[in-house]
């Protein structure tokens, strides 16, 4: 551990504890676990008024029935205290578990703060309910290691194999602004100002210490993550994610998604990696393409999204049989490149977003999918997928990769603790 580990806090003009007024950061982290027990007392399922649980041995936001929205952002650390960025982690944690309970911010919320202190809550989620809000944190790997092999914080041993940057797939055209990142956060609700509110307000928390690197809205979930939801449409307007991971089937998230403690480093156990990539849809080619074409490059049908060949929705793929003109299902439908039965067995669990940013200044959407998976291992799940598809999908027409990111997910807060309390245990 270097000297700079026991640096003492700078204190920036408008610090987080000035953020909060009176209360202060500190007084917030303390009450943590008071607060805790209040909010958080038998929640096992989600509450009557639309709160999903916060502390558990897992995340929410992960296997949580997709919500409709999505806020996401990935913030680069500039405090080279050890001591300043646990604080941060733990007044997060804090403004998180009241937010995800339908509360503002901090005590004393949007009308608090005194003549010369801002407000403790930004206000634009006052009268809302929590609209089933989940927040979800995750470590990249430059928190361990700067790209110049640098310990900040004293964790770089603790830093997961499975953690390191993803390789440059064939037709990659990321933009750096786009990609990486320290810390992530995840939000997602069913309700687009109840998401935007969490993300701003802890950024905001964070001035000093963190600064926003990238971020993303995302409307129209792309995926279910539950037995219970129908299958969404993407902007291609194909049904996706039909072979998703759902939480109810225990078995396949218990080996595909949650990390075992006995895989690497045990402060990890019980969490996830996070896999984020924006994935630019070339929506006016795509749009002057033959249904005939859609449907075999996809491996689907447009209207029921049953496999080609098949007649419903979640009928099996038929990879061996012969159409009038090939394969039934093309050898290179993004189907077929993306199932377990071409991939030896690998899943992942998806909870993507469309998005569409305005134009490009040419005249074309500025769209497409931003894509999160969840899976145990993104080295021997994601990559391998991804190397397959990235070579041989006829989807690859249509599509451009331009941002993507890695991240370990912690497990869930237990009682009393915080975000990444088990990475920064003593």
């Amino acid at each position: 551990m270097s000297p700079d580990h026991d640096r003492a806090p700078r204190s920036p003009a408008v610090s987080r504890r000035g953020l909060f007024g009176a209360v202060g950061a500190g007084a917030l982290a303390v009450g943590g676990g008071a607060l805790a027990g209040r909010i958080s007392a038998g929640a096992g399922a989600t509450g009557h008024d639309g709160s999903e649980p916060f502390r558990g041995p897992h995340q929410s936001g992960i296997i949580t029935p997709a919500q409709d929205r999505l806020h996401f952002v990935a913030f680069d650390v500039h405090t080279e205290s050890r001591t300043e960025l646990i604080e941060l982690l733990e007044t997060w944690t804090v403004m998180a578990e009241r937010m995800t309970a339908g509360q503002e911010a901090s005590p004393g919320g949007a009308v608090g703060g005194g003549t010369h202190q801002p407000p403790g809550d930004t206000g634009e989620a006052l009268d809302l309910p929590a609209a089933h809000l989940t927040l979800t944190i995750g470590f990249g790997p430059t928190l361990f290691t700067t790209s110049g092999g640098a310990d900040r914080f004293g964790i770089a041993p603790r830093k997961p194999r499975a953690l390191t940057e993803l390789p440059r797939f064939t037709r990659d055209a990321l933009d750096p602004a786009r990609s990486g990142g320290d810390i992530a956060i995840q939000a997602c609700a069913d309700d687009p100002q109840v998401a935007v509110h969490a993300i701003r307000n802890l950024a905001r928390a964070g001035f000093g210490a963190v600064s926003v690197r990238w971020s993303q809205l995302g409307f129209g979930r792309t995926s279910s993550t539950s037995a219970a939801q129908t299958t969404p449409r993407n902007l291609f307007g194909f049904k996706d994610g039909t072979r998703n991971i759902k939480s109810e089937d225990h078995d396949a998230v218990s080996r595909f998604v949650w990390v075992d403690p006995r895989d690497d480093q045990a402060w990890l156990g019980g969490g996830s990696y996070l896999v984020a990539r924006r994935i630019q849809m070339l929506i006016e080619p795509w749009d002057r393409t033959s249904l005939h074409e859609q449907q075999r490059v996809i491996g689907r049908s447009k209207s029921t999204g049953a496999p080609l060949g098949a007649t419903h929705e979640f009928d099996e793929l038929d990879l061996q049989s012969a159409g009038p003109t090939g394969p039934l299902i093309d050898t290179a439908a993004h189907v077929r490149l993306a199932s377990a039965e071409e991939l030896g067995g690998i899943q992942i669990l998806r909870r993507g977003y469309n998005f569409t940013d305005g134009s490009d200044g040419f005249g074309h959407l500025d769209a497409g999918l931003f894509f999160i998976a969840y899976c145990r291992n993104p080295q021997t799940q994601f990559v391998p997928m991804q190397h397959n598809l990235a070579r041989n999908d006829a989807l690859n027409e249509y599509i451009e990769h331009v941002g993507s990111a890695v991240f370990a997910v912690p497990p869930g807060p237990g009682p009393g603790e915080y975000w990444g309390s088990t990475l920064f245990a003593t």
